[in-house]
């Protein structure tokens, strides 16, 4: 790996940007030696998958998935929408081959309108990983709207929970400097 490793923060929503992208804006903000990239899927327009292959699709929806390949870590942030994550975020999923996120460290951030339903996204979201052969980080971020104000994280618990995550990330990244690590996930050898 030359360089800081890259981690890509990824917004999960088709809804304009607002608090979960003031935390992913805040976890940026407050991570040091990684480069980072935001990808906001309320910005940027990913085509509905069908089974294309990846050179099929537009330029918008290549590039997304070519940062997520690109990335040596990724944190994904989502809100919880009817007991799980949005559907803009499993298409992208749906879309990205199982080599782009194979062995590579990945965080999990979560929000809800109450901590009752601080596990909708997270159990659902890490099974899609496993399936990717993600290093999922072993614990996740869970905000709900009481943890900001004026539109901007305010709790420092939240802010110490992402700066955790996202050098947790980076740890991880740096340590596996590119490495590949086996075996290879299920959806891989069956493809």
């Amino acid at each position: 790996m030359a360089g800081p490793p890259r981690l890509l923060m990824i917004v999960g929503a088709a809804t304009p940007p607002g608090r979960l992208a003031a935390a992913v804006a805040f976890a940026a903000g407050n991570t040091a030696d990684v480069a980072i990239e935001n990808l906001n899927l309320a910005e940027v327009q990913v085509e509905i998958c069908d089974g294309r292959p990846l050179d099929k699709y537009n330029d918008s929806t290549r590039r997304a998935v070519e940062r997520i390949i690109g990335a040596d870590a990724v944190l994904i942030a989502a809100p919880v929408y009817r007991a799980s994550y949005p559907g803009v975020l499993k298409n992208l999923l749906d879309i990205a081959p199982v080599e782009a996120l194979q062995a590579k460290p990945v965080g999990i951030v979560a929000m809800g309108g109450s901590p009752h339903h601080f596990l909708g996204v997270d159990w659902q979201l890490r099974a899609v990983l496993t399936w990717f052969g993600a290093l999922v980080a072993p614990a996740s971020v869970y905000i709900t709207g009481g943890d900001f104000k004026d539109g901007q994280l305010a709790s420092d618990s939240a802010r110490q929970d992402l700066a955790a995550l996202t050098a947790t990330l980076a740890t991880l990244a740096k340590s596996l400097g590119g490495a590949a690590l086996g075996p290879k996930p299920l959806a891989a050898k069956f493809t």
